[in-house]
């Protein structure tokens, strides 16, 4: 038996359990739909509750699928989702490297999301007990593409709760002041935190 998919998908889905659970119950320290629900509001998501909620779902039941290998393609894809959220409201103001809070995590996160869709869970997973084991480039490049999409839609959405001068400002600033959050920065996680260092 080979490991190497089965150890990836029990560290980065649990993980991502993990991140789920603190944004929608407060578990592991995390802030709670109350602080998660603040933090969307911060980064200018809009309705800031109904953003809380599907990242915070996005997480953890994309998570919990990623962990037990259970429909692969669409569990990565709404992981890359929250990630190139992430990436656009939070850290890309901030360059590449994690320490300075920028996007590298989250793009290392994404590639090895991308990677798990093109080589399949593997042989301990539901994917492999019902006949699917390997997914192959096209879905990989599919989950990637379906992530994108949702992240663009998700921060499109978000705008259309801003005036049409808020947006537009939002817009031609970049997005490089984000806002604050009483969490403070966690420069890999997904849209849980936002801080000005």
């Amino acid at each position: 038996m080979k490991i190497g998919r089965l150890a990836a998908r029990a560290v980065i889905g649990g993980l991502f359990v993990g991140h789920g659970t603190q944004k929608l119950f407060g578990w592991f320290g995390g802030p709670g739909l109350e602080g998660t629900e603040q933090m969307m509001g911060a980064l200018k998501m809009k309705p800031a509750r109904p953003n809380a909620i599907a990242a915070g779902v996005s997480e953890a039941a994309g998570g919990a699928l990623l962990l037990a290998g259970a429909a692969t393609p669409l569990a990565a894809s709404s992981l890359i989702g929250t990630m190139l959220t992430a990436i656009w409201k939070v850290h890309r103001p901030k360059g590449v490297w994690v320490t300075e809070g920028g996007w590298e995590y989250n793009a290392v996160l994404i590639a090895a999301l991308v990677a798990l869709i093109d080589a399949g869970p593997g042989e301990v997973s539901v994917d492999a007990a019902l006949g699917r084991e390997e997914w192959g480039p096209g879905w990989a490049l599919g989950g990637l593409a379906l992530g994108a999409a949702a992240s663009s839609a998700a921060i499109a959405l978000g705008r259309r709760g801003s005036s049409p001068a808020e947006a537009a400002q939002e817009a031609a600033a970049g997005e490089s002041e984000v806002g604050r959050a009483a969490t403070g920065d966690t420069a890999g996680d997904p849209v849980t935190a936002v801080s000005d260092d």
